[in-house]
């Protein structure tokens, strides 16, 4: 495992297993939110976010943090490893919830600095969707996967920690 596309809904720990990946096995992690988002939650033309993801992915090793739509074209395949944190609506709105209190009023560190943590009705909104809107296409390009990429599947926090003591990583 030395390219590792972490994706999932949001509020579904992606940035937090991300970074403790990368902790564990001394990879680099980028969250794709930073490469698309500038300072006010101004958003990267979506040619240059694109060309962004394309040079973060030509290294050799590396973790990506983000289920962009726009861009798994080019994550999927360079990925070696596909970690999907297929959760509950429940569970990521509860989580993006209690994140947005936990950082009112200052940029998270897996965001751009500059991006105020904030919660929305069209956040809301796309998270409550996530699953019948978002997931469908996601699945079908899972499907079409290399046989040589691993494809890992967790469905809740317990296989989230599961998964990490498997990694070795303390929790």
């Amino acid at each position: 495992m030395n390219r590792i596309a972490v994706i999932g809904p949001p509020g579904s720990g992606k940035s937090t297993l991300a970074r403790r990946l990368g902790e564990r096995m001394n990879i680099p992690v980028t969250h794709l939110d930073c490469l698309f988002w500038n300072a006010g939650w101004v958003e990267t033309p979506r040619a240059k976010f694109a060309e962004k993801v394309r040079r973060a992915v030509s290294a050799d090793r590396w973790i990506l943090d983000g289920g962009y739509g726009s861009t798994q074209h080019i994550v999927f395949p360079a990925a070696d490893t596909i970690v999907f944190l297929d959760f509950p609506r429940a569970i990521c709105l509860w989580r993006v919830i209690a994140r947005y209190f936990a950082h009112r009023g200052r940029s998270r560190p897996d965001i751009t600095p500059g991006c105020a943590e904030k919660i929305d009705f069209e956040f809301i909104e796309y998270i409550w969707t996530y699953r019948e809107d978002v997931r469908p296409p996601i699945i079908l390009r899972l499907a079409g996967r290399r046989v040589d990429q691993r494809l890992v599947v967790l469905n809740g926090p317990a296989e989230v920690a599961r998964f990490e003591r498997e990694m070795g990583i303390e929790t």
